[in-house]
């Protein structure tokens, strides 16, 4: 008899536990599915952090080689026509001022803002309702700047809340 009590005390037993097993076993793999979730949006992120980076660098580059170095005058006149939107708020990624009509800064720029089969360009490289580039060329032609020129681009997928950027400081000579 008091066999038969202590078997009723244990029927369920089993499947109670195969339920808490599997219990376990699907929160793992969810987990796992969340991990390769965030994995990919941080792949992502370093690709347009990447392709900002060799924006900026391929700019400044252009600078480089086609700067007229016949004299100091010259030399900060034709590196000024490189400066874009030089004014406005980096921290939001609002640049005003006055856009650059140097045909290499304006080829770069529809680069970045343009995506299409054949250019990448950056996802929301351009401001609300497309008003504004997020770019800027910052060009610092005095003495005590000694040619500094600092770019930033700014870029926004849709899932970011607020804008993403990255600056980039080189002094031409």
């Amino acid at each position: 008899m008091k066999k038969t009590i202590k078997m009723q005390r244990q029927k369920g037993v089993f499947l109670l536990e195969a339920l808490i097993a599997i219990l376990i076993f699907a929160m793992g793999i969810l987990g796992i599915v969340a991990l390769g979730a965030t994995a990919i949006a941080a792949q992502n992120d370093a690709q347009y952090r990447t392709e900002a980076a060799n924006y900026a660098t391929e700019i400044v580059g252009a600078m480089w080689g086609v700067v007229d170095r016949t004299n100091d005058t010259t030399f900060a006149a034709s590196l000024a026509t490189f400066s874009h939107q030089p004014t406005g708020a980096v921290a939001n990624c609002e640049f005003s001022g006055t856009a650059s009509a140097n045909a290499l800064v304006t080829n770069w720029v529809n680069r970045i803002t343009t995506v299409s089969a054949t250019n990448k360009g950056l996802p929301g490289a351009t401001g609300a309702a497309g008003a504004t580039n997020r770019q800027q060329i910052v060009v610092d032609s005095t003495v005590g700047g000694m040619h500094q020129v600092s770019v930033t681009i700014c870029w926004q997928t849709p899932k970011d809340p607020v804008a993403r950027r990255h600056t980039f400081v080189a002094f031409v000579n």
